[in-house]
C-alpha cells in the first residue's frame, strides 16, 4: 500500500486505491469525524467522483463503507469538486471526492471534507493514524458495492446558479468562447454557463479516455491543439479545466494558456479583495500591484486556507486565496453587482474563469491585451515527470546542506543572491532572474519554476533548471 496525503488529498496508483484501501481510508476519515463531533449517527455524507476509470469502484465502495458507520451518503455522481463542496455545505454534510485532479489515469486520489470545508493538515494526520491502527481490521477493509441517494442534480444546479449571479446575462455577448471539453466532470456546466453569458459556445475535443490536464503545465501538445482551434474559430478565448474542475486553464486568443497566479491578480481586483493568500510559487509580481495585503504559503490549498482562517481570526475582511494552478478559494463572502457569493475555501475554476473574462470585456481589451496591461514578470513552469521521490529527496538534501551546495549546481545558470526555503528551494539570481525546484507532493514529479523579465530569458532559464534537474544522480 503506497497510498499518502499530499498537496491536496489522497493520492496513489489506481490499482492501490481500488478495494481495501479505499474502504480503510474512507472509514478512518468517517471516525475521525464521529469522534472528533463534526458528524453524528445519521449524518449525511456527499460522496463525487471524476471520470478515470477506477473512479465508480471506488466511489461505491466507499459509500458502503459510509453505511456501516450508521452515516447516510449521498451520491452526487461526476460533478466539480467546488459544486460538490458547496453542496455539502449547504446541507452540513461531510463530503469525499474521488479524484486524481490532473494526474494521469493509472492514478487516482481522494478528498476530504468536513462540513465546514476541507480537512486540514492535522485532520489527515488524525485519519492517516486511525488508518495505520485499522489496517488489520476487517470490517474497516470490507469491500461492499455501495449505493447512495441520488444528489447529482441538486448539486449540479446549485453551483449552476451560483455561477450564474457573477457576470450579466449578456456580459459576453458576441464573443466566441471554445470550451476544452476532453474529461472534466465541469465540461457541460462550462457550456451552460457561459452560454448564460451571452457568448457563443463551441465545445471542443469531448473525450470518452481520461485526458489528464495539468493546468499549471500545460503540456507542448495541448497548446499546438488550443492555438489551432483558437485560428481555425476566431475564439476570443478557450476555457477548460482539470478532470475534477477545480483548477481553471485559460487561453487567449491565439490559444496561449494564461498563468494561473494572473488569474488570481485578475480576480482579486475583480472582487476588490483586501487579503490574498497564495503559495511561494505564484508570481513575485503579486506584491507589486500594491492593491491588497499578499500572505505567501507553502504549496497545497491546506495552506492556503489556513492562511485565509488566520486573516479572518485577525478580523480581516475581503479574503481570498489563489494558487499558481488557478484554482481560487473564498476565505469570506464577497458582493458582485449587488449580489452576494458566499465563501467557498476550497479551490474553484468557474470564478477565476468568468472575471478574466468580464474585466477584459470591461476594458474593451482582447485576453492578450489583458495580459500586456497587467505588465506582471514573465513566470514559467514545467515538470519532469517520473522523477522518484528518492532521487528528489537526495537533491533537495544536497542543495539544502550548505549555500556552497546550491551556489556550486546553479552555476552554469548565474549567481545566487538570495534563497527563500517556505516551500522548495526559490533563489533569486544576481540579475534578478527567479528559479524554484520543488518535488510534486501528488505524484513522483520535479517542478521546476522560473522567473525573468521577458519570455525568452524566462524560457531559456526553464530549460537550464530543467536540464540540471535531469543531469541529477543519486
Amino acid at each position: 500500500m503506497t497510498v499518502k496525503f499530499g498537496t491536496s488529498g489522497l493520492r496513489g496508483l489506481s490499482t492501490d486505491l481500488v478495494g481495501s484501501v479505499s474502504a480503510l481510508y474512507a472509514t478512518a476519515f468517517a471516525r475521525h469525524m464521529l469522534e472528533s463531533g463534526a458528524l453524528k449517527p445519521g449524518s449525511p455524507v456527499v460522496v463525487g467522483r471524476d471520470f478515470r476509470p477506477s473512479s465508480p469502484e471506488i466511489s461505491s465502495t466507499i459509500m458502503a463503507a459510509m453505511k456501516r458507520l450508521g452515516l447516510v451518503p449521498i451520491d452526487c455522481g461526476t460533478v466539480p469538486t467546488p459544486a460538490l463542496a458547496l453542496y455539502g455545505a449547504s446541507i452540513g454534510a461531510a463530503g469525499i471526492m474521488v479524484t486524481g485532479s490532473h494526474i494521469p489515469a493509472d492514478r487516482n486520489g481522494i478528498k476530504f471534507y468536513r462540513p465546514d470545508g476541507e480537512v486540514n493538515k492535522s485532520d489527515e494526520e488524525a485519519i492517516t493514524r486511525l488508518a495505520a491502527a485499522l489496517k488489520d481490521d476487517a470490517d474497516a477493509n470490507k469491500v461492499e458495492a455501495g449505493s447512495g441517494t441520488p444528489g447529482e442534480a441538486e448539486a449540479t444546479q446549485l453551483f449552476i446558479d451560483r455561477n450564474l449571479g457573477i457576470l450579466a446575462p449578456d456580459a459576453l455577448k458576441g464573443k466566441r468562447i471554445g470550451i476544452y471539453q476532453h474529461s472534466s466532470v465541469a465540461r457541460d456546466m462550462l457550456v451552460t454557463v457561459f452560454e448564460h453569458c451571452g457568448a457563443t459556445v463551441f465545445p471542443l475535443g469531448r473525450s470518452e479516455q481520461f485526458i489528464p490536464v495539468d493546468t499549471e503545465a500545460v503540456s507542448p501538445d495541448t497548446v499546438t491543439q488550443l492555438a489551432h482551434w483558437s485560428d481555425e474559430l476566431a475564439l476570443d478565448a478557450i476555457i477548460s479545466t482539470d478532470g475534477d474542475g477545480d483548477r481553471p486553464l485559460v487561453a487567449d486568443e491565439h490559444g496561449r494558456p494564461l498563468r494561473g497566479d494572473l488569474l488570481g491578480l485578475i480576480v482579486s481586483r475583480f472582487l476588490k479583495a483586501k487579503v490574498a493568500a497564495t503559495p511561494v510559487t505564484s508570481n513575485s509580481g503579486l506584491e507589486q500591484d500594491g492593491g491588497f495585503a499578499v500572505r505567501r504559503t507553502r504549496v497545497g490549498s491546506p495552506f492556503v486556507i489556513a492562511a485565509m482562517e488566520e486573516a479572518l481570526s485577525a478580523g480581516e475582511t475581503g479574503v481570498l486565496g489563489f494558487e499558481a494552478n488557478g484554482g481560487l478559494m473564498l476565505g469570506s463572502d464577497f458582493s458582485i453587482g449587488g449580489k452576494t457569493i458566499a465563501a467557498l475555501p476550497t479551490r474553484d475554476s468557474f470564478l477565476p474563469a468568468l472575471a478574466v473574462l468580464g474585466t477584459a470585456g470591461e476594458r474593451g481589451l482582447s485576453l492578450s491585451g489583458l495580459v500586456e496591461d497587467f505588465n506582471l514578470p514573465v513566470a514559467l513552469s514545467d515538470r519532469l515527470e517520473n522523477y522518484a521521490s528518492e532521487r528528489s529527496g537526495s537533491l533537495m538534501a544536497h542543495l539544502r546542506e550548505s549555500g556552497d551546495h546550491l551556489s556550486a549546481f546553479l552555476s552554469p545558470i548565474g549567481a545566487v543572491d538570495s534563497v527563500s526555503d517556505i516551500d522548495g528551494l526559490r533563489a533569486t539570481l544576481a540579475d534578478g532572474r527567479v528559479i524554484h525546484f520543488r518535488p510534486s507532493g501528488n505524484a513522483p514529479e520535479m517542478r521546476c519554476y522560473v522567473e525573468a523579465a521577458n519570455k525568452d530569458d524566462a524560457e531559456q532559464l526553464l530549460k537550464q533548471g530543467l536540464s540540471l534537474l535531469e543531469g541529477w544522480t543519486v
